[in-house]
């Protein structure tokens, strides 16, 4: 096998075992985090500290038993979470995590470490994750339940509300580059201003990266606009009729969803894997999972600190407010690059 297909095959398998591990890392620190705020232990006896619990969570979701309601359409029924999860890995595929790399001198020619990288990679991610949301929807009409089709319509309303806020803010960082490549976006954010200011367009688009942040939320359905299961008042929305590991796929394709709306935010925003000291030894990926990090801390600090909207205030909010805001701010973006280039 040719070295270099070896390892970039390997960059793949790593990229998708991160991810998979991702859902279950985030479901122990959003239990560990959300203890510490509300001044509790959370998991804390199956290993030690509580570490193995979301292992102790997949295998009960395992073994329970799988059902299913006499009038749900079987093939849809069982097709939503699939669909819902292969939409959130693919997702992540256009996102490089570092920069391109000969391991030491390993290979001859260097490679990404992303699983592909595309000319058009923006533009991949807006369609891939678009595609999401036709699994909650299936996963709310196939059950053949009021409540989850309540949720799965939510999600539908929800989901195209934000996604014109998000996709408009990141249209500006594309004026800024002047590409729709993410490696090339993120290099565009090297080097620094007056020595010391790193080069990134949350500097130049603060406005555009709280569109961004705020709709992110939205689209991943994280409290404060978790309206698609809204326990309170759909008992658990588009997913009420599923149970064991087709019940476990949803949270799966949120917590994926999470770590890829980070990782685009940290790349079109926060320099990537750009950074002091790291980069210069081959380890600005450190960098990298460093920024996803706090975006991904941040979106369970949400979570557990700010309640629920009523669905009125979310549809107000996106179309009165945010995609306004979102419009503006590209307009004036895009006044700025033509004066400055012209």
């Amino acid at each position: 096998m040719d070295l270099r297909f070896a390892v970039q095959l390997g960059i793949i398998g790593l990229t998708f075992f991160m991810l998979i591990n991702a859902s279950a890392v985030l479901v122990l620190a959003e239990r560990k985090i959300m203890g510490f705020m509300q001044q509790r232990y959370g998991p804390y006896l199956v290993g030690p500290h509580g570490m193995l619990q979301p292992l102790a969570d997949i295998v009960k979701l395992l073994f329970k038993e799988e059902l299913r309601p006499k009038a749900a359409d079987k093939w849809l029924f069982n097709l939503a979470p699939i669909l819902s999860v292969a939409a959130a890995f693919t997702a992540f595929a256009t996102v490089p995590w570092g920069a391109e790399t000969t391991f030491f001198g390993l290979l001859d020619d260097p490679v990404s470490l992303g699983v592909a990288d595309l000319n058009v990679g923006v533009l991949v991610i807006f369609a891939v994750t678009s595609m999401g949301v036709y699994g909650i929807v299936l996963a709310g009409w196939a059950s053949n339940s009021k409540y989850s089709l309540l949720g799965g319509l939510r999600a539908s309303a929800q989901m195209i509300s934000y996604e014109l806020s998000y996709a408009t803010a990141l249209a500006a960082v594309i004026l800024l580059a002047g590409s729709l490549s993410v490696r090339e976006v993120v290099d565009a954010q090297s080097g620094y201003w007056l020595g010391f200011i790193p080069r990134w367009y949350v500097f130049l688009q603060p406005v555009g990266f709280i569109i961004y942040v705020i709709a992110g939320v939205a689209e991943t359905n994280r409290a404060p606009f978790d309206f698609p299961e809204a326990e309170q008042e759909l008992v658990a929305g588009y997913n009420t009729e599923y149970s064991a590991v087709r019940f476990a796929l949803f949270p799966q394709a949120e917590y994926i969803n999470m770590a890829t709306m980070s990782a685009v935010a940290t790349d079109l925003y926060l320099g990537g894997w750009h950074g002091p000291f790291l980069e210069q030894y081959g380890l600005g990926w450190l960098w990298f999972l460093m920024k996803v990090g706090l975006i991904l801390f941040t979106y369970i600090w949400v979570r557990w600190t700010v309640p629920r909207y009523r669905y009125d205030q979310l549809m107000n909010f996106g179309w009165k407010w945010l995609f306004p805001a979102a419009v503006i701010n590209l307009i004036v973006t895009a006044a700025l690059v033509l004066y400055f280039n012209a």
